[in-house]
């Protein structure tokens, strides 16, 4: 006999026992039978300490990829979805659900994921791959567009296969859509700060004229952006980091040998464009417009801005360090001593 059925027949068996039975006991063997537990819940539900989702497994050909939603679908493939396809197969299953809405109006899918795009193309490639039998397990929920957004986001936000790429174009898109441009208010949305925000805007607004000179630009991070931002500003600095970067693009696709291709390359490639100086005309009297000295910046094996000369002159340098910009102490102090070598010799 099961426990519930236990609990079920003690509390009819209650009924018959003596009238010296107490209301309290009575009451307490309620408590835990059949009927007592289900109003227990339906209390706990009312109250909110419970919530109650429904999931479902569905198949994924009726549910359909959120318009903003912070993954690059057309970007997945088997490759990008190895683990999971291999996780899934081990385990026959889905695991964890994927975050859905429904919607109405679309004869051809029944919900619209706001998570899970790509345990979506994982299920739907194993469908079509000698595993027809699995189906997309998804969590339903009544959600507005912003609500959404922060749901994708919190659920994403720790998943190493969401690129830094990626989550910062989502991120530039909401800040109009959501927050009217504000970001201050988004910030207090995902219960962020501003700076970890910026950073983030700053990779998204990166020029598609500085991109095509990495392979895969999902490979930057938020960590490269201390790199970049500071060679973009100054106008002819900017401009030669662009024509090297479109050198670059040009010579990878001509098949050249020797082209820089890891990020870290690829940077200081980048970084020595802008501190190439053009040639002058001798007669020209104009002084030399200030750039912010990019001769002066150190990167980190991994490319990350680690320490930047911002000014010189005859009485000493400045210097900025940038110690969260995700290099490490040691490589901070080499190259602190390579400057204290250039401009204090032993």
């Amino acid at each position: 006999m099961t426990s519930k059925n236990k609990s079920f027949v003690a509390d009819l068996a209650a009924g018959m026992e003596p009238a010296a039975t107490s209301p309290v006991e009575r009451q307490s063997r309620l408590g835990v039978g059949v009927l007592g537990s289900r109003t227990n819940r339906l209390a706990d539900l009312a109250s909110g300490a419970v919530v109650d989702i429904p999931q479902e497994l569905v198949d994924p050909a009726r549910c359909r990829i959120w318009e903003r939603h912070n993954r690059d679908y057309a970007a997945l493939n088997e490759e990008r979805c190895a683990d999971l396809i291999e996780t899934i197969v081990a385990q026959g299953k889905q695991e964890f659900p994927a975050i859905v809405r429904r919607v109405t109006g679309d004869p051809d899918h029944d919900y619209e994921v706001i998570s899970g795009a790509r345990r979506h193309w994982t299920v739907s490639w194993l469908r079509a791959n000698n595993y027809p039998d699995i189906r997309y397990l998804i969590e339903i929920r009544s959600l507005t567009d912003e609500q959404a957004f922060r749901v994708s986001d919190l659920e994403n936000r720790a998943r190493e296969d969401l690129t830094d790429v990626e989550r910062a174009r989502d991120y530039l898109k909401a800040l109009d859509f959501y927050y009217s441009g504000k970001q201050k208010a988004m910030a207090q949305r995902l219960n962020q700060s501003e700076a970890w925000l910026s950073r983030y805007l700053d990779l998204a607004r990166l020029p598609n004229e500085l991109m095509i000179a990495f392979p895969d630009p999902f490979e930057l991070k938020i960590s490269h952006v201390g790199t970049l931002k500071p060679i973009l500003k100054p106008d002819d600095s900017r401009a030669r980091v662009l024509a090297e970067a479109s050198r670059l693009a040009r010579a990878r696709a001509e098949g050249e040998t020797n082209v820089p291709v890891t990020v870290p390359d690829i940077l200081r490639a980048l970084v020595a464009a802008a501190a190439s100086e053009p040639r002058r005309n001798a007669a020209s009297k104009a002084p030399p417009k200030k750039t912010g000295s990019p001769e002066g910046v150190f990167l980190s094996g991994a490319g990350v801005l680690l320490l930047r000369v911002e000014k010189k002159d005859r009485k000493g340098i400045s210097v900025t360090l940038f110690p969260k910009s995700g290099g490490s102490r040691a490589e901070a102090e080499t190259a602190m001593q390579k400057l204290l070598d250039q401009h204090w010799p032993k």
